[in-house]
């Protein structure tokens, strides 16, 4: 097998060389499919704990840094894309009549950098009442963000972050390499969904980080911002292909997921109605 070796030159610290992909690594994650991952999920909302459920999915793709879409060639020589690692991150619950349905999708390359930073992260919040939708894009040193919202003291809004590391990367960084979690206090832009449903700007925030390595098959990943109180806590297998078990948000209720099914199929290829019966077997009503 061939080892693959991609270079981002603005993406990689000056003299540092990427290391070549495992045929481990290959194997699973070039191999056509996707891995779908589901969590009954008990939401914090309104100030009530709320039962759903959550859905990861991780696939890799082709990914033009400078346009910011997916490529539609295969020829990475001609249009100068980059392999990421895609991470659909969704959410679905009600809070009493009205459902809420909630997205946060996130691009990291293969071979993301030091520190490590996603090159795309957006974000939608649907519910009764309307939706909100946000974008950030990495340009170089910085993130442009624009963000829209029904809520007149929000608006439609763009601002530019300092291009620190955004928490929304963190959970294909697991899948990645759990190496290159970073720990001890830095600055960190939360997540997308949370700066949503919390109101809250685009800006990077003092966190202090941690990785927990018990002995057994889970480590934890700790993020704690001070400045807020929130804590997030994600469990993921030691071995490869680094699962994730579940999580916990702890930010005045405790909203945790805890995964049921894992599925890892061509999902965009099964669209038909019978393809249904595979939402059985994902665990999904």
């Amino acid at each position: 097998m061939i080892l693959l070796l991609i270079q981002i030159p603005w993406l990689v610290a000056s003299g540092a060389e990427p290391a070549p992909l495992s045929p481990e690594f290959q194997d699973y994650w070039f191999s056509g499919l996707a891995e779908l991952d589901r969590y009954e999920l008990s939401q914090s909302r309104y100030g009530e704990l709320v039962a759903g459920d959550a859905v990861l999915i991780f696939v890799t793709e082709d990914f033009l840094p400078d346009k910011q879409v997916k490529a539609d060639s295969s020829d990475r020589a001609a249009t100068g894309a980059v392999p990421v690692l895609k991470v659909n991150f969704t959410k679905k619950f009600n809070t009493g009549i009205y459902p809420y349905s909630v997205m946060t999708s996130s691009f990291l390359p293969l071979h993301p950098g030091n520190p490590p930073r996603v090159l795309k992260v957006t974000a939608s919040v649907q519910e009764w009442c309307g939706h909100v939708f946000s974008q950030m894009n990495l340009r170089k040193n910085r993130y442009q963000v624009r963000s829209f919202s029904y809520f007149e003291s929000e608006g439609d809004r763009k601002e530019s972050v300092d291009a620190a590391m955004a928490e929304d990367g963190v959970w294909g960084l697991i899948r990645l390499d759990p190496a290159r979690l970073p720990t001890g206090k830095f600055k960190m832009i939360p997540g997308a969904e949370y700066r949503r449903l919390k109101h809250r700007p685009a800006e990077s925030e003092p966190v202090e980080a941690e990785l927990r390595k018990p002995e057994g098959e889970l480590w934890t990943y700790r993020l704690h911002y001070p400045g807020t109180g929130r804590t997030l806590e994600i469990d993921f297998h030691a071995v490869f292909p680094h699962i994730i078990e579940g999580w916990r948000e702890i930010d005045g209720l405790t909203t945790t997921a805890v995964r049921t099914h894992t599925l890892r199929n061509a999902y965009w290829e099964n669209h038909s109605p019978e393809d249904q019966l595979l939402r059985r077997k994902l665990g999904l009503r």
